[in-house]
């Protein structure tokens, strides 16, 4: 393509900001056949752009799917080459699917050509604007954006359950689960959606004019060493997550105990006014939440927040809700600044904490018997996550490993041997836990599971849990590790180990066992 014609498509690419631009014929290529990836080939297929599907597989209904739609599917085992077909159809734009690493093949040979790269999160800020919102106001729908080492999910579903109790219409969607843009095509609108956004997804966003994304808030939860494989560095890592307040109008919610994410708000560029909201388990200071006297408190958004507090709610209800572990209750915390950043009244966001529960697999208590509490918190995929976990017990035999994704595991246990009464590993990563239980604890039980079926792991595992268990234990899943090593996800690990706790118990849990809903104190 001539220089010309370079830059009249450049052109053309700045100037689609909406849904009502001219998308007609753009040859567009999108890398990936998941959710994210159907969502925007049937995005774009709407839009009457040409589309074709790179994929390494495909199951039969979305293949199907396409067909109908009208876009076309490339399936090449191996992507280490560009299909042949690819070059032929020479795209105007490709959007990578969240899976694709920046420096996959394909996405190298696009930037080789001076092909446009976007992911869905800026196609779905660009076309934001189909549906008008259902509460009459101007414009298309706000987003409040969520990422963070962990806790993201938790605090999307909390910030969105607080905003719907106060009676706006919102979608929790992105990393979640729900696609953006099958939000943001919904006929019947929404006043916000709150955007669980990956690392992943972030590494493309804000990279070219026309797309920038501006939330109305956004929150970084923590930082911790994730998914280096795919960022090549943890700097790298912290870069893209670090995009989440970029053009922030309203709120950048950050961790009082993360010094990183307080940074990240400081060398941010935001819209003039937008304000600086911390959270942490202390006392909170002027424009902080936090506690004081086992009070959760707002002390941002009120007038007299340098003299006085807003309560929200106490962890004596937390507990009885079963979200009294330490880290659930930073998320409430967060999760209530993005709400009462958007308006939502304090009396709306108790009752909603009197009423919700976490998701299965998140610290959840699978059996009390004998004094021993099973605790499933497979969710903790990395070593952060489970260092929260830990932090919740006193006395624990630890159902650890899996896929590290290339974090180190010293740390982690290190700094958790005094608690622990034993410890089970499982997965293929094992001998990186292996060589720090050595150095850390060279006298404590360490047993390994061998086994590699599947159906195998989990009752081997809570066999060998069982018989290390005293009066008085957590036996903790908390792999601090990826599952797709043995199991199709998280959730199937903590479904199987689930299983394999009631087989080996028997019967039901006891009546008198003492042990509140997260498996707390």
């Amino acid at each position: 393509m001539s220089d010309t014609g370079n830059d009249a498509l450049q052109q053309r690419l700045t100037g689609l900001t909406s849904w009502y631009s001219d998308w007609t014929g753009l040859r567009v290529a999108v890398y990936g056949l998941g959710v994210t990836g159907f969502s925007v080939a049937d995005t774009l297929a709407e839009l009457g752009a040409e589309v074709l599907v790179v994929a390494s597989s495909a199951d039969e209904e979305p293949r199907m799917l396409l067909e109908v739609i009208g876009a076309e599917l490339v399936e090449q085992a191996d992507l280490s080459a560009p299909p042949a077909r690819l070059a032929e159809f020479d795209p105007e734009l490709v959007i990578a699917s969240p899976g694709f690493h920046w420096d996959h093949p394909l996405l190298l040979w696009a930037q080789q050509r001076g092909t446009a790269v976007w992911g869905d999160i800026e196609l779905a800020w660009r076309l934001r604007d189909k549906v008008a919102r259902p509460d009459g106001a101007e414009g298309p729908a706000d987003w409040i954006c969520v990422t963070g080492t962990n806790g993201k999910t938790t605090t999307v579903q909390l910030t969105a359950t607080m905003i719907l109790a106060g009676g706006n219409r919102v979608a929790p969607c992105g990393n979640i689960g729900v696609p953006v843009l099958d939000a943001i095509r919904d006929p019947e609108g929404f006043d916000v959606l709150v955007v669980e956004l990956s690392s992943y997804q972030l590494h493309w966003v804000n990279r070219n004019a026309g797309g920038e994304l501006s939330p109305f808030s956004a929150a970084c939860l923590n930082i911790a060493d994730d998914h280096l494989d795919w960022h090549g560095s943890l700097e790298a890592y912290i870069a893209a997550k670090a995009k989440v307040y970029d053009n922030t109008q309203v709120a950048c919610v950050y961790n009082k105990a993360d010094a990183t994410t307080l940074r990240m708000v400081e060398e941010a560029e935001v819209i003039e006014g937008a304000r600086a909201i911390g959270f942490g388990l202390g006392v909170p200071g002027p424009s902080d939440f936090g506690i004081v006297d086992g009070i959760l408190c707002d002390r941002a958004f009120l007038e007299e927040r340098r003299n006085t507090a807003i309560e929200l709610t106490t962890l004596d209800e937390l507990n009885e809700a079963g979200l009294a572990a330490p880290h659930v209750v930073a998320n409430i915390l967060a999760a209530s600044a993005l709400a009462r950043s958007w308006g939502v009244e304090p009396q709306t966001i108790r009752d909603v904490l009197t009423a919700f529960r976490l998701d299965a697999h998140r610290i959840e208590l699978v059996r009390a018997q004998a004094g021993v509490n099973w605790v499933d918190d497979s969710k903790a995929t990395n070593p952060h996550a489970a260092d929260a976990s830990l932090r919740a017990y006193p006395s624990v035999v630890w159902l650890v490993g899996g896929l590290l994704k290339g974090v180190d595991v010293d740390d982690l246990v290190g700094k958790h041997v005094g608690r622990l009464r034993g410890a089970v590993l499982i997965g293929v990563d094992r001998e990186p836990l292996r060589a720090a239980f050595r150095r850390h604890a060279p006298d404590l039980p360490v047993l390994e599971v061998e086994a590699d079926e599947t159906d195998q792991v989990m009752p081997t595992a809570v066999r060998l849990a069982g018989g290390l268990a005293r009066e008085g234990d957590t036996v903790l899943l908390a792999p601090a590790a990826a599952s797709m090593d043995q199991f199709a996800d998280y959730a199937e690990r903590g479904r199987l180990f689930q299983t394999a706790v009631h087989e080996y118990l028997g019967g039901e849990a006891d009546d008198d066992e003492p042990a509140s809903r997260s498996g707390q104190d």
